[in-house]
C-alpha cells in the first residue's frame, strides 16, 4: 500500500470519511479551546495562530513540516474527492484503492476547475476582494520567480481555475509546493496591509492561494488528474449565483464567496 495521508480540514465537529488515508486535522487550534479530538494544527512547527488569515493552509503548513507520507493532501469538512459512481454522498467520498489506482499513473490530483464563464479569475476575485492583494502578488512573483510570470498573467485572464486549496500529490511536488507557496505568502503578507478588511476579507492569504497552484501546475508543465468535488453539505446555489451576479454588475462584496 502506498503510504497516502490525505488531511481533512475543520474548525467544528464534523463526519469524517472512514477510509485510513483520511486524518481529520482541526485547525487555528492555537485560536481555539475546543479539543474537538483531532490532530491539531498547532503541534510541533506550526503557524496555527495565522489561520484566520490562512484557513486551510495552517493544515498544510502543518503537514510540510511534521507529517511523514509519500503522498499528501487536503480536503475539507464539507468537500471531498468523490469517485463517478452512484451511491449516496458518503459512499461516494474517493477510497484508499481508487485513489491508489490514480497515483499509479498519475503525481498530482485535482479538483475538477470551476468556470466563471463571465468573470476572469483576476475580475472575479476583484470583484469579491481587494484586487491589491492579487497585484501584490504578481509584484513578488515577478521579483521572486519570474520564470511564473507568464502564466501567472494568462491564468489570472482565464476563467477556469482549480480552487479550495484541493488536491493530492507526490511528497516531492509537495515539498517544491509549499516552499514556492509559502515564501510567496509570508511576502505578501509583510507588504499587504489588511488593518481596514472585514474578517472575511482578511482570510486574504487563503484565496490568494486558490489562484496560484494553477501557476505552479503549469509553468512545471506537470501532468494532472481531475476528480468532482461532492459538497457534504446543503448549498443554496441560487443565492450563491445572486451573489456572484451583484459583485459583477454592481460590485457588491458579499462574505461566503470566493
Amino acid at each position: 500500500m502506498k503510504n497516502i495521508v490525505i488531511l481533512v480540514a475543520t474548525h467544528k465537529s464534523a463526519q469524517m470519511p472512514e477510509d485510513d488515508i483520511y486524518l481529520p486535522i482541526q485547525v487555528g487550534a492555537q485560536n481555539n479551546s475546543v479539543d474537538l479530538g483531532f490532530v491539531k494544527d498547532d503541534e510541533g512547527e506550526n503557524i496555527s495562530q495565522k489561520n484566520p488569515h490562512y484557513c486551510e493552509l495552517t493544515a498544510l503548513y502543518w503537514a510540510w513540516k511534521n507529517l511523514e507520507a509519500d503522498y499528501i493532501g487536503l480536503t475539507h469538512y464539507r468537500r471531498h474527492f468523490i469517485m463517478n459512481h452512484a451511491g449516496d454522498k458518503w459512499s461516494r467520498v474517493a477510497s484508499r484503492e481508487y485513489i491508489e489506482s490514480l497515483l499509479d499513473s498519475n503525481d498530482i490530483i485535482l479538483p475538477k476547475p470551476r468556470n466563471y464563464y463571465i468573470e476572469t479569475s483576476y475580475s472575479q476575485y476583484v470583484h469579491a476582494h481587494h484586487k491589491e492583494d492579487l497585484d501584490y502578488t504578481r509584484d513578488i512573483i515577478s521579483e521572486k520567480y519570474p520564470e511564473y510570470i507568464s502564466e501567472y498573467d494568462k491564468l489570472m485572464n482565464s476563467t477556469k481555475g482549480h480552487r479550495f486549496n484541493m488536491f493530492i500529490m507526490k511528497r516531492e511536488y509537495y515539498d517544491k509546493y509549499m516552499e514556492w507557496l509559502f515564501d510567496i505568502l509570508f511576502e505578501l503578507e509583510n507588504r499587504l496591509d489588511i488593518s481596514s478588511y472585514s474578517d472575511y476579507d482578511k482570510r486574504v492569504f487563503g484565496f490568494v492561494s486558490e489562484r496560484l497552484i494553477d501557476v505552479w501546475v503549469q509553468t512545471n508543465k506537470y501532468s494532472y488528474i481531475e476528480l468532482p468535488v461532492q459538497y457534504m453539505e446543503k448549498q443554496n446555489w441560487i443565492v450563491k449565483g445572486g451573489r456572484f451576479l451583484k459583485r459583477k454588475f454592481i460590485g457588491k462584496k458579499e462574505e461566503g464567496a470566493t
